[in-house]
């Protein structure tokens, strides 16, 4: 038997293998911080957005996000029911739903705002090394964004 034929699928030349295990690994780091305040990963980085723009459409989210409505819309509901953002039918485009941040949701940004920090010191990568990272990453999540809209 050719083994060399089956070296492509070995686990550790699989790209998709380190970018799964360091995602879960790093997500499991927020964990501690991210339940002191009452959120999911998934929550904190919707909240993220939030933070940024304060009101955005479900699309808009999904886009800057990589969520579709499915994941969205019961994420979306959870942060209503905790009084974090509140959910409208845009008034020009009734098929169109904004989502707001609150006060409340608002005034956790104050509560999460050591949180990036803390999560470097876990990370332990220099300044240069995070930089080179995220541009890489960014690259690799824009060709294969484009590759799937081709």
């Amino acid at each position: 038997m050719n083994e060399k034929k089956y070296e492509a699928l070995k686990i550790e030349n699989q790209l998709c293998f380190p970018l799964y295990a360091c995602s879960r690994e790093v997500i499991k780091q927020y964990t501690p911080y991210l339940n002191a305040i009452d959120l999911t990963y998934t929550q904190y980085i919707t909240m993220l957005a939030l933070w940024e723009a304060h009101s955005l459409t479900v699309k808009e989210l999904g886009q800057r996000l990589y969520l579709d409505s499915g994941t969205l819309t019961p994420l979306l509901k959870k942060l209503e029911a905790k009084g974090l953002v509140t959910r409208q039918r845009s008034t020009a485009d009734e098929r169109s739903l904004i989502v707001t941040l609150t006060e409340k949701g608002t005034a956790l940004k104050e509560e999460a705002v050591s949180i990036p920090s803390e999560l470097a010191k876990c990370v332990n990568l220099t300044g240069e090394e995070a930089a080179q990272l995220y541009k890489l990453l960014y690259k690799l999540l824009e060709n294969v964004n484009n590759e799937n809209e081709a």
